[in-house]
């Protein structure tokens, strides 16, 4: 059963957006101010660039293939099941891990707000109801869960925006001098030089630190499927959300600095909060526990929106057992993926989640990764199905860029961090070797680059039509009756040039197994037709087609012929034949059938289309995607 297209622009960027402000914001800047100080800004907005430049990639595969599974889904089809396996496995991990995160955050501010008079139990038990909640509101409808998305995002960019014009009036700009410095104990340790080795790598070590801050983007893609017109609202949407987080982040973090001393700042757990309190008084403190609060809600609901995609994904592929897949008859959503990961990260709520939070990162950084490989090699395979609506702009070079700078951030983080994902890496090749790789033969990206450059692999058109698939549902065509005789015609690719006797000779041929008519029958009725008035249409396309007495019949040859068929004087030389034989009952079909042949044959690329088409296949394809007006009827 396919998800339903709840999803718009607002939807797609409250999804980015509500994953993207959390911890990052709220947390993350006391820790980075000790490492770097106010250069901190300055890190965050490099962030901000070069996780717009790795969503570009993202963004150009999902609008080509808008499913369940985001960045796992481009990769399986692109790297194969393997990798697709790993990829699947280790974003599912992430994305749990930083719901859990996110839902310890909830609780964390919770006991916050009261001054640390909740209990241990009390915070577990609290992550666990929160959890329960999110679970219930992502099965009941992705529509409700977006809604309420939404609204909570549009709630706190509120919050953040008055923090930063009320902040604004009372900064102070000596809070900005030494630009680059350590702190200890709330005291400076080090200072930095702006331009040298020193203060670079100070501010680039910062910036790999912070980089999680930007890591909900990839939950966008996740939901792809359930996204109407994907191509338009998922690129704007996630566009939108990068720019617009990264302005809020950069403008917040000037107001803090501007207004709390550095000793003060530099290590704090609630960096916001403070400088909240500083600038509002003891309601400005709760009033960004509560922006805080609403940024680990957006964060939690969001993570499991996205995370459960996952294993549905994996599911449909046959990597992991298909009740991972079954999508609720009602509310048509991915019900078992969602409860099994909702166990997962209440299970997560009693592991350190420092160390795994970092694990996340890794991961995030690993998918922008595969994503730049993938679209170098979705390019270079000469997939003709591979129509993405939005292409990432200077290709080869800022694909390259991504792969070189991503490598950096995420070996950067350690290796406690590597070995995590290591450990990670064999469980997933043991999932594909001891279940999925006798349950998936799936065509991919990778080979049919091989094919180009081998020309030794005998493949398919198991991708191809996948995408082809795949593009009908993202652009919400409803296939028509033409379209489903297509797809079981005959398709022929001759070579020429044919006369019209041989090409009678060869329809018959193919025919006498359709229709209890000998050979020289057949020919004779088409001959018959072709005396009456020519069936060649134009001096590219004819429609050749009778009427036999046969019960229910009806049946679509397709022919091409580079050199030409010569139909008559006038008609020298006809490329494209579509042949049909109907009942006499079939009247209206055969009616219908001669209108969206002459729809098709009037787009204005129909002939070079038909003519660059490489094979019997691509022809089929070049059919079923064209932009011919569908001709639908009641039965």
């Amino acid at each position: 059963m396919n998800l339903k297209k709840e999803l718009g622009f607002w939807e797609v960027f409250s999804i980015a957006s509500g994953a993207m402000i959390s911890s990052g914001i709220f947390i993350l800047p006391g820790i980075a101010f000790e490492k770097s100080g106010p250069s901190i800004i300055f890190s965050y907005f490099l962030g901000g660039i070069l996780a717009l430049s790795g969503i570009l990639n993202v963004i150009e595969l999902a609008t080509a293939m808008p499913k369940a599974g985001g960045d796992y889904f481009f990769v399986m089809r692109t790297l194969g099941p393997l990798v697709g396996t790993i990829s699947g496995v280790l974003s599912w991990f992430a994305l749990s891990l930083k719901s859990a995160f996110a839902i310890m955050g909830i609780s964390s501010f919770i006991d916050g707000i009261f001054y640390g008079s909740v209990t241990a139990n009390d915070m577990f038990f609290i992550s666990i109801v929160i959890t329960l909640f999110f679970m219930i509101l992502n099965i009941i409808g992705v529509d409700i869960a977006a809604r309420f998305e939404v609204t909570l995002v549009v709630i706190l960019i509120s919050v953040m925006i008055i923090y930063i014009i009320t902040g604004s009036r009372s900064m102070d700009f000596s809070r900005y001098t030494p630009f680059i410095a350590s702190f200890e104990n709330g005291k400076i340790k080090e200072v930095f030089p702006m331009f040298q080795n020193a203060g670079i790598y100070r501010i680039v070590g910062t910036t790999s630190l912070i980089f999680i801050s930007f890591g909900g983007l990839l939950n966008a893609t996740t939901v792809a499927e359930e996204v109407k017109d994907a191509g338009n609202n998922i690129t704007k949407g996630m566009i939108a959300s990068i720019m617009t987080i990264t302005v809020l982040y950069v403008l917040m973090l000037a107001v803090t600095v501007g207004n709390i001393d550095g000793g003060a700042l530099a290590g704090s757990l609630s960096p916001i909060s403070e400088t909240g309190k500083r600038i509002f008084g003891t309601w400005g403190y709760y009033l960004i526990n509560f922006a805080a609060l609403l940024a680990f809600f957006t964060t939690a609901n969001a993570g499991i929106m996205a995370a459960s995609r996952y294993p549905m994904a994996l599911s449909r592929d046959g990597l992991v057992p298909p009740v991972m897949s079954t999508v609720n008859i009602r509310f048509k959503t991915p019900v078992i993926s969602i409860l099994f990961t909702g166990t997962f990260i209440m299970l997560s709520l009693m592991l350190p989640l420092e160390l795994l939070a970092k694990t996340a990162s890794a991961v995030i950084l690993l998918a922008y990764i595969l994503a730049s490989l993938c679209v170098i090699i979705l390019r270079e395979s000469n997939v003709k199905n591979y129509k993405p609506i939005f292409k990432a702009p200077l290709y080869p070079w800022l694909q390259i860029s991504c792969i070189i700078i991503f490598n950096y951030f995420m070996l950067s983080l350690g290796w406690k961090v590597l070995k995590i994902n290591f450990l990670l890496i064999i469980i997933s090749i043991l999932i594909y070797f001891l279940y999925g790789k006798k349950r998936t033969s799936q065509e991919y990206a990778l080979l049919h680059l091989l094919l180009r450059i081998t020309e030794n692999l005998g493949l398919k058109h198991a991708l191809e039509e996948e995408l082809r698939d795949i593009i009908q549902e993202r652009d919400e065509v409803e296939l028509d009756e033409f379209d489903r005789l297509i797809k079981n015609a005959k398709i022929l690719d001759l070579e020429g040039p044919v006369t019209l006797d041989e090409l009678f000779v060869i329809e018959a041929e193919h025919l006498t197994s359709v229709v209890q008519k000998t050979e020289r029958e057949l020919i004779d009725l088409f001959n018959d037709r072709e005396r009456e008035s020519s069936t060649a249409v134009t001096d590219f396309t004819a429609i050749p087609h009778i009427v036999v007495d046969e019960q229910d019949l009806f049946y679509l040859m397709v022919i091409r012929c580079r050199e030409g068929i010569r139909f008559n004087e006038k008609r020298q030389s006809v490329k494209a034949v579509f042949l049909f034989i109907s009942s006499p009952t079939l009247r209206k079909t055969h009616l219908r059938t001669l209108a969206s042949i002459a729809s098709l044959a009037s787009e204005d690329s129909y002939e070079i289309k038909w003519m660059n088409a490489k094979n019997e296949n691509y022809l089929r394809d070049m059919i079923l995607l064209s932009k011919r007006k569908r001709i639908h009827h009641k039965f």
